[in-house]
């Protein structure tokens, strides 16, 4: 796929790097990017070398969502419903489905649907001098969208979900990963060394059980009980006669284990 005007797309040893691409906006999102986003993600669901996904954005922000000065002077405005029907939910459900582990990286802003895309990855990691902020409804008499409310009230407690959407108050990269919003905060220097180690151990990993788990999560928060056992006896049933052999060998033999080059 190569570079392109809004998202940038590489594969490197099984890591595919998807970056926003509109550093002077903080990579503020239209319907150019989120079409570029789109076709990011059908990408890695046809490469089956792909081990792992890393979202991350150009510049000093990583999203700061919605490009509302475009939204503002465009057709973009009046269709905005539509847009994000047809664009914008489109690519959040592509990224829930993504048949493989999905990182974020933080590297700056995270704002409006920004931060619903922050949130949106299996595991988030973030430059201690980023910050989240819900700035939908306090200052654009909106409702947080792209997931945002979902996220927050699964994340934070119905206290917090509360007034982070209602005050959009800014968010540190410390107070996200305390109130479980995200998963490990580090030092600016040190971002990408953070989410090397996470891919590294993610690659490593087998893509059907990586796949399985998101799912198995997902559904624990409306299940019983029963259900989730009965859930995740029907997941080893698979499992096991595929990995175990492999997993149980590299275990005793303290090495890596090798769940194959593709998923």
């Amino acid at each position: 796929m190569g570079v392109v005007s809004s998202v940038e797309y590489e594969t490197n040893d099984g890591v595919a790097t998807i970056r926003l691409n509109r550093p002077g906006s903080l990579n503020g999102m239209n319907s150019e990017m989120m079409s570029e986003l789109s076709g990011a993600f059908a990408a890695v669901d046809v490469d089956q070398t792909v081990r792992v996904v890393v979202l991350t954005g150009a510049g000093r922000g990583f999203c700061a969502g919605a490009d509302l000065a475009a939204v503002r002077n465009s057709d973009e405005g009046a269709a905005s419903v539509e847009t994000m029907e047809a664009m914008f939910n489109p690519v959040m459900r592509a990224i829930a489905s993504c048949p493989v582990p999905t990182v974020a990286r933080i590297n700056g802003a995270a704002a409006g649907g920004g931060f619903g895309l922050a949130m949106s990855c299996d595991i988030t990691i973030a430059a201690s001098s980023a910050f989240f902020v819900s700035t939908f409804g306090p200052r654009l008499g909106l409702v947080p969208d792209l997931g945002t409310s979902y996220h927050l009230a699964a994340r934070a407690g119905a206290a917090r979900a509360r007034a982070v959407a209602m005050l959009g108050d800014r968010i540190t990269a410390d107070q996200a990963a305390e109130w479980g919003l995200i998963w490990q905060v580090v030092d600016d220097d040190e971002l990408d060394a953070a989410v090397d180690e996470v891919t590294a151990t993610l690659k490593r990993s087998s893509p059907t059980a990586m796949t399985r788990i998101r799912s198995m999560l997902a559904q624990a928060a409306r299940n019983t009980l029963s259900e989730q056992l009965d859930l995740e006896l029907h997941h080893q049933r698979d499992l096991i006669p595929l990995n175990l052999d492999e997993g149980a060998a590299a275990f005793v033999e303290k090495r890596d284990p090798d769940f194959g080059p593709t998923r």
